[in-house]
This record gives structure tokens, sequence and C-alpha cells, in this order.
């Protein structure tokens, strides 16, 4: 009996002291046993998780050196972890990719191994992997969520996902991934499609995507869709034209204001940069009273833009010398109604421009206040593409029943705000010497003829000049701008307002972080001949 209570007395301890050790695996510096922790196969490299002892498999991402906009390397032996919020701010996991141990801060890792290591952002770290000898530098960003897309055979034959979406605009992928808030919340809900979006800005080395998941999700506080763009802002140094803009025309109550956040984006392991996600312009939960079924009736809604990079594939037409695209009703050649709604479309939109004349009945064809505030975010703003490029229109039923145009939903406007001064030429014969002030007017000086008193067919412009709108544009003003304004400067903190619109030091806190390793892994200047230059947040 007694060796037998010796015997289990023994156990006890021993039980006791593996309970310890596997409970002090998880502590810095402790070795997590998973050969390849990731949903994809890892290059030789060291990798860093977004979430401390997580299982999770997506949201890995792999060290990387500070590269240039053709992506080549500058200084190979230079490593960066751009850190999303989520990340542990004193230590975090890494997984040794390499078939040979390291030490990464006093903490040995061997090979296809995990350990959790303590480290100071911004500080130089060595690292040897044999022969070869690295320094390593970890960044923290603030940004609202990250977004991790993995899929390492898009096309079926072992290209990656970024080469052959980049390859051709029209390419499109499913994806596994992960959606990561800062709480360290994780979301893998599978990506039913990832292709490219932009005009203009496809062509810039910084791309912007539109994502589709296989179910709705809710990312940082956003209502839940499906479909999202997420916005590279490669031609904004602020990063958040766009979102503030998109916020104020929600704060002064315009229809169908995208929401938005700040994200850093990974794809396959590799940060691309600070983006915006936000919600896309087609019907859903945005744009609730349009749908794709009831074109076929003899009054329907939809959704138009004038898009002058449209192409003989893009279902368009031309309308007094603009070019409009149909954004809804999206239908292909040869499906029914195809030709009767671009005439439908066409022949309200001919109503619509002709009621814009000076002393025109646009309250019969249009919502007044929709399209005045329309005006007043481009004049505000100073927006370059006003009335001329990704301007929307939404033909739904006003709240007596009658189809009208609504002034909305806003988008596009990365070059506003004095961030098109590499025009210089055509501001002078614009005759706008203010571009980067605030003061000054612009809207009705867009497509303008250089001689003569021949008025802009500027669509906008032509909204400014319009009775109704000059009658109603004073209102609106004083009572929703400004106030709008004053809570955006600090000077006048409103409660509801904050809901919609936060003030420029808390867009700052949000997105400075991200903004600096954005700029910092490589998107240091913007080399377009007519954009403002620059190479940090501003």
């Amino acid at each position: 009996m007694k060796k037998t209570s010796i015997a289990i007395g023994a156990a006890v301890i021993f039980a006791v002291l593996v309970l310890m050790v596997a409970l002090l695996q998880t502590g810095p510096g402790k070795e997590k046993e998973k050969d390849n922790p990731m949903g994809f196969a890892p290059d030789p490299a060291l990798y860093v998780h977004a979430v401390s002892d997580s299982d999770d498999m997506e949201a890995w991402q792999k060290w990387q050196s500070i590269h240039d906009e053709d992506f080549q390397e500058a200084k190979p032996e230079e490593k960066y972890f751009f850190l999303p919020s989520s990340a542990g701010k004193s230590t975090v996991d890494v997984h040794n990719a390499y078939n040979k141990k390291i030490t990464l801060n006093g903490v040995q890792i061997g090979p296809h191994q995990t350990k959790s290591v303590p480290y100071e952002a911004e500080v130089s770290y060595p690292v040897a992997v044999g022969w070869n000898h690295y320094t390593l530098i970890l960044m923290n960003s603030n940004a609202e969520a990250a977004i991790y897309v993995n899929n390492p055979d898009a096309d079926g034959n072992g290209m990656d996902l970024m080469s052959y979406l980049s390859e051709n605009k029209s390419n499109k992928a499913s994806a596994t991934g992960a959606i990561v808030t800062p709480d360290g919340r994780i979301d893998n809900t599978p990506i039913k499609k990832i292709k490219g979006r932009g005009n203009t800005s496809w062509g810039k080395p910084k791309k912007s995507y539109n994502i589709t998941y296989d179910e709705k999700v809710a990312i940082a506080g956003m209502d839940e869709n499906k479909t999202f763009s997420i916005l590279a802002n490669y031609q904004d140094d602020s990063l958040s034209r766009n979102r503030i803009l998109y916020d104020l025309s929600d704060a002064v109550g315009m229809p169908y204001a995208s929401e938005s956040r700040y994200v850093d984006f990974y794809v396959n392991g590799f940060y691309w940069g600070s983006y915006l996600l936000c919600e896309k312009i087609e019907p859903g939960s945005l744009l609730p009273e349009v749908n794709e079924e009831d074109y076929l009736k003899d009054d329907f809604p939809f959704v138009m833009e004038v898009d002058p990079s449209a192409g003989d594939d893009d279902y368009s037409f031309s309308s007094n010398g603009l070019t409009i695209t149909i954004v809804s009703p999206k239908i292909d050649p040869g499906e029914p109604g195809y030709e009767e709604v671009k005439e439908y479309v066409k022949d309200k939109f001919d109503h619509f421009y002709a009621s814009t004349a000076p002393f025109g009945n646009l309250a019969e064809t249009a919502d007044v206040e929709s399209v005045a505030k329309l005006y007043l975010i481009n004049e505000l703003g100073k927006n370059w593409d006003t009335g001329a490029a990704s301007t929307f229109f939404t033909y739904r039923q006003d709240e007596n029943g009658k189809y009208k145009f609504y002034g909305s939903p806003v988008w596009d406007y990365d070059n506003s705000m004095g961030n098109a001064t590499g025009v210089k030429d055509d501001l002078t014969s614009m005759g706008v010497e203010d571009y980067e002030e605030y003061t000054g007017w612009w809207c009705q000086l867009k497509g303008k003829p250089d001689s003569g008193d021949k008025p802009s067919d500027n669509i906008i412009a032509r909204i400014s000049q319009n009775a109704d709108v000059q009658a109603i544009v004073p209102t609106i003003w004083f009572e929703d701008f400004m106030p709008a304004l004053e809570h955006y400067s600090g000077n006048s903190y409103n409660e509801q307002i904050d809901t919609e619109l936060k003030t420029r030091e808390e867009y700052l806190d949000l997105i400075q972080d991200s903004a600096q390793m954005n700029y910092t892994s490589g998107w240091l200047l913007c080399t377009s001949p007519w954009i403002a230059d620059h190479s940090t947040l501003n």
C-alpha cells in the first residue's frame, strides 16, 4: 500500500509538472507545436500572426523589405513586420519557415516552429539565418481593421493572386482570408470573388479592388454587407480625402453615403499598405430602393454615372456631350430589355439635364435638396472630377411616389481639396488661382469655354447656377454644412454629428500609424505628373 501511495503521489506530481510546462508554452519565447500554421505554403522567411496565441491559419504576414514602385528592394537585408492594430504591443507570435534555427530578441526559434517573442516598436533587431544577416523592425498600425486575402494559385497554374489580378482588370478569383479587428476577433468568411477596380487609378502600382464575400460580414462597426471596395488612395497624400467627404455627405443628410473604414491590406502574406474599405455602389444595403429585377416595368429605379472612360464593353450611351454608364440595372447585351433600358435611362437623363439650365424647372425632374448638396460637396472639396467623371445620380421615387433624380452617392474624391496642383495650366485657364485654399468658386468654372459667354456643359456647373438650387443653397450651407464643419474642425463638438463625421484629430489618430507603415513600406511618392507630389502623410 505504501509503494502504491508513493507511486500515485509521484504520478500526480508528474502530471502537475506536465500541466505547468504546457501552460508555460504560451508565455514569451515558448514554442507552439505546428510545422506549418498557415493556410498557404510559406516561403523560407519569418512570419508573424495578427493575433497572439491564435490557431487561425489565414492572418499571417511575411517579413519584407522596403520596395520602390516597381517592387525592387533597395535594402534586402533590412526587414519589416508591418503589424495590424490587433497585434500585441509587447509580444507577437513569430513563425520560422527556414530550415535553420534563428534567434530574435533573445528567443531561439527552431526550424518550422512558432514562438512568442517580446519586442519594442521601431527598434532594430539582428537576425542571423545561417551565414545571412538581417535586421528586423516591427511597426504598429492603429487602423480600424486588417483584411487578409490568400490564394497562391489564382489562375490554376501556380500564379499568385496579385500577379493574376494585375495582369488584367477583368481577371477575378476566389480566396480564403481573414477580417481582423483591433480587439483580436477574426472572421474567416471565404471570399467568393476579388477583382480589380478603377479607371485611371488602375494603371497605378498600388491598385484598388472589389471584394465579394460568400455571405454578409460586418467589418469594424459597418453595416453587414457582402461586397466592398478597397481603395488604394494612391494619389492622396492624406489617405483620407474619400473618407472625410463620404462621412461629410452622411453628416449633411445626403442619401446613400458609403460607410468606410481605414484598413491594412495583406495578400498571401505581403503587406500592400493602408487602404480605405467602403461599401460598393450597387443595389443592396447602400442602395435599398434599387434592384436588378424591376427594370421591365413602366417606371423603375436606376443608378447612372458620368463616366468618360467607359469603353465599348460598358453599358453606356452619350448624352449632351457626356458619356453615361448605367450602373444598375446591369444588363448584358442580348438579354431582355438591354436596348429598352438604355433608351429609358437616356430619355430620363436628357430631361433632367435640360432642367438644370439656369431657369429650368429642376424641381420637376430632381430632388433639389440632394443635388444642391452634391454641388456643395464638390464646391467645398474642389473636386477635380466634379461633373466630369465619377459623378453618380440615383433615379427613384420620392416620398410622394414621383420618380426623380437624387444627387448621390458621392464617390471618388482622392483628387480634391488641393490635390491636383500639377495641372496649373488648366487651373489658370479656368481662372482659378486659389485651388489649394478654401476660397473662391470652383464648380461653375468647370468645363467653361475659354472665351465667350457660353455656359459650361458640365452637369454640376449647370446645377450650381440653377435658380432652384441657388434659392436653397444658403439655407443648406448654414443649417447642415456649417455645423458639420464646425464639428470636424473641433470648434464645436456635436455628439449627434460624431456618429457620422469625426473630428479631424480623430481621423488623424486612426490613420497616422497606418499611414506611416504605408509610406515606409514603399509608397513614398506619387509620380503622376499632374497630382501633387507627396512623400509622407499630409
